[in-house]
């Protein structure tokens, strides 16, 4: 689903989120943690959205959110995370389904550029 899923998880990478950016490209992520929800206000591209709970278990998704829009709140979320659309349809993820993250070390991030 992706490579290189960053992680916002301090307020002011939470509130930034992919604003400012012109795309996604496949592989690429955004990992809100905390997060009940999300906004595009202020983005330029729509996105895949996958609403997590603590166990990493999808509980909600939205697909091509466009910009401007928001999602409603989700309390037993934990996480969202952010993806290119059609990000999720291509790879078949459903409500219910979990995901794995592996954090890479500085080594491996090296080696992949």
């Amino acid at each position: 689903m992706g490579q290189r899923i960053r992680v916002a998880e301090s307020g002011l990478t939470r509130i930034v989120g992919l604003l400012g950016e012109r795309e996604l490209q496949p592989g690429d992520g955004l990992l809100i943690v905390p997060s009940q929800g999300v906004h595009t206000l202020g983005m330029r591209f729509p996105i895949d959205i996958a609403v997590l709970d603590n166990d990493w278990r999808i509980i909600a998704i939205r697909r091509d959110m466009r910009p401007f829009r928001m999602t409603r709140v989700f309390w037993k979320a934990a996480a969202v995370l952010e993806l290119p659309s059609g990000m999720l349809e291509s790879t078949s993820t459903l409500v219910g389904d979990s995901i794995e993250f592996a954090r890479l070390g500085t080594a491996a991030q090296a080696a992949e550029k």
